[in-house]
């Protein structure tokens, strides 16, 4: 079976209309999280938690999208 791994994470926007971060460096890492729906249910206690503030934004990065296992590596991922 295929792991299909998310990411959730957010922080301050300069602008609530788009996603530009007023401080990367200082974006919230929720976590990593196995599959969909436990990531939707981290993502969502982040976006109810910081409802009141318009310029908090939390995402799901879809990890799993970035990858493709039949594709061969680059060298750089072969270091490793």
């Amino acid at each position: 079976m295929t792991q299909r791994l998310h990411l959730v994470f957010g922080g301050e926007l300069i602008d609530p209309s788009k996603s530009t971060f007023k401080d990367p460096d200082n974006i919230h890492i929720v976590g990593m999280f196995p599959d969909y729906a436990s990531a939707y249910a981290a993502w969502k206690a982040e976006a109810q938690r910081t409802v009141d503030d318009a310029h908090m934004r939390y995402f799901i990065a879809h990890i799993h999208r970035l990858r493709d296992e039949e594709r061969e590596a680059s060298s750089t991922e072969e270091l490793g």
